[in-house]
């Protein structure tokens, strides 16, 4: 597919026949095959290249007064807009409040409240439904560890720990739908969302007020925003000593510093921001070991009848006494059929998933998982109808103990070696250079981080703050506190190049 050899690790381009999400059975109009201009532009000040919730984002703060006033951007989807991860995933945001370190905590918060009031503003149609959050914990240890880290925050960060508190009876529990759990942390900063929907708003209101043509410009031209949908980026070519134009093979001149490469020409870039997750190590080789690309399966499954809405949504970790490992997440659709989206499984499929950069395929064994496990877990046989059919025996062992799934579709994620996301300029020593920028690496956690990371980036590109490369001032970028752990910085690479791979730390199960 690729027509280069891939080093261990290492993403391959995104399948160019992706398996059906749930999330894209009703596409944008405006955007599904959209090219701004019929032909791709010589130039730009800065591509994008990924049309997710990073590439969305990082977009739409480019074209905020004051932060790149003029600034042409130009966007590069391998696929149609939002056809990866964001448009793939399991459809909630919810922060970890009882995440390692309080920095994190706080910015997954900010980054939940700024989506908040931004749907809210704006009437984006995409079903934000505000829910309670519950981690649902399995293993007594990964309880522990939750109530400690939540104890902790509680003493040193009040506020930030004021919406979240541990469950531990064995009624509460049985209440809240998980009566196989050990306990849980429930809190109240969490949401249910169409993700595709949201991007497709930011989408559809950058091509309204900045990808119609200009008026004194010349034919093709455009007000500085342009999309290019199904357009892979295959290679990237730094610039390096003089030369004359934009041309294949020249030097860097007038500021632009990095030639982009697709099957349909090459585009000279000032700078480049890679927004592409799991598939990162595709264009930087040097990610390889750092950000592996690991496939996830969701399912949308109907509910049964009478079954009682669920008014939460819900992260399930552990290992019960019943079976292996859960890594699992669900929230039930506002509308329609009230589907319930149940994405995970990935400890029963070939491999976990880790390493595969193709979501072309729905593993048998997953969707099988993913069909029954709520049956059984949270007892969702329906109402006192249904659960007379059941003791009284008139649903086959089958039918009782599985579900009915709409959809099923598999989507690949970016799995960071540390866990934690990758935000900054990416340097020559890490096969990077001046004007090439990240910020990628989400582990399955991206819709409370992805929107206030491209912010972040945003105002470091443009000079708002913070450093790349070699070090970060560890201040705010423009009112965005973005952790340290999250910086690209040497020393951080150094010590995350000394633990465990992707594949060693997912096999110990510390991701979860």
């Amino acid at each position: 597919m690729t027509g280069i050899t891939l080093q261990d690790g290492q993403a391959d381009l995104p399948s160019e026949r992706s398996t059906r999400s749930y999330w894209h059975r009703e596409p944008s109009k405006v955007l599904l095959g959209h090219r701004t201009t019929p032909s791709l532009p010589s130039t730009a000040d800065v591509v994008v290249i990924g049309s997710g919730i990073t590439g969305a984002f990082a977009a739409r703060f480019l074209k905020e007064p004051g932060v790149g006033d003029g600034t042409e951007v130009l966007m590069l989807e391998a696929r149609e807009a939002c056809w990866g991860a964001t448009g793939r995933n399991g459809g909630h945001c919810q922060p970890n409040v009882s995440a390692l370190a309080p920095a994190i905590a706080h910015f997954e918060v900010q980054t939940y409240a700024f989506l908040h009031d931004l749907v809210a503003s704006h009437g984006i149609p995409c079903d934000w439904t505000p829910l309670r959050g519950v981690h649902a914990f399995y293993t007594p240890d990964l309880l522990a560890q939750a109530a400690l880290r939540l104890g902790d925050l509680v003493r040193s960060h009040p506020q930030l720990a004021a919406g979240a508190r541990v469950v531990r009876s064995a009624e509460e529990l049985a209440h809240l739908r998980i009566p196989g759990a050990v306990g849980a942390v429930v809190q109240m900063a969490a949401a249910s969302c169409w993700p595709y929907k949201l991007v497709s708003w930011v989408l559809e209101d950058l091509l309204r007020r900045f990808g119609g043509e200009r008026k004194a410009a010349g034919a093709g031209a455009h007000r500085g925003f342009n999309l290019q949908t199904n357009t892979p980026v295959t290679c990237l070519q730094k610039l390096d000593g003089a030369g004359a134009g934009a041309g294949a093979g020249a030097g860097a001149v007038d500021g632009y510093r990095w030639m982009v490469h697709t099957p349909r020409g090459q585009v000279a870039a000032r700078r480049v921001l890679l927004a592409c997750n799991g598939y990162t190590s595709r264009l930087v080789r040097a990610f390889s070991d750092l950000i592996v690309p690991v496939r996830g399966q969701v399912a949308a499954l109907v509910p049964r009848p009478g079954q009682d809405a669920l008014s939460h949504s819900y992260v399930f970790m552990g290992v019960p006494p019943d079976g292996p490992i859960r890594d699992d997440y669900l929230i039930q659709r506002p509308r329609g059929g009230g589907e319930l989206i149940l994405g995970g499984g990935r400890s029963r499929g070939t491999g976990k998933g880790v390493g595969v950069s193709a979501d072309d395929w729905v593993d048998p064994v997953v969707a099988r998982y993913l069909r029954r496990v709520l049956a059984r877990s949270m007892q969702l046989l329906g109402g006192e109808g249904e659960r007379e059919r059941v003791d009284n025996r008139e649903m086959g062992e089958e039918e009782k103990g599985e579900m009915k799934a709409d959809y099923e579709w598999t989507g690949i994620m970016g799995f960071s070696r540390d866990g934690c996301p990758w935000v900054g300029e990416v340097p020559a020593w890490l096969g990077g250079g001046d004007g090439l920028w990240v910020a990628a690496g989400y582990t399955g956690h991206g819709m409370p981080q992805a929107a206030l990371c491209a912010k972040a980036v945003v105002n470091m590109m443009m000079g708002g703050g913070g450093r790349g490369g070699d070090g970060g001032d560890g201040g705010k970028e423009d009112g965005v506190e973005l952790p340290d752990d999250f910086r690209v910085t040497k020393e951080r690479v150094e010590r995350v190049r000394s633990m465990d791979t992707v594949r060693e730390a997912d096999d110990k199960n510390m991701f979860l």
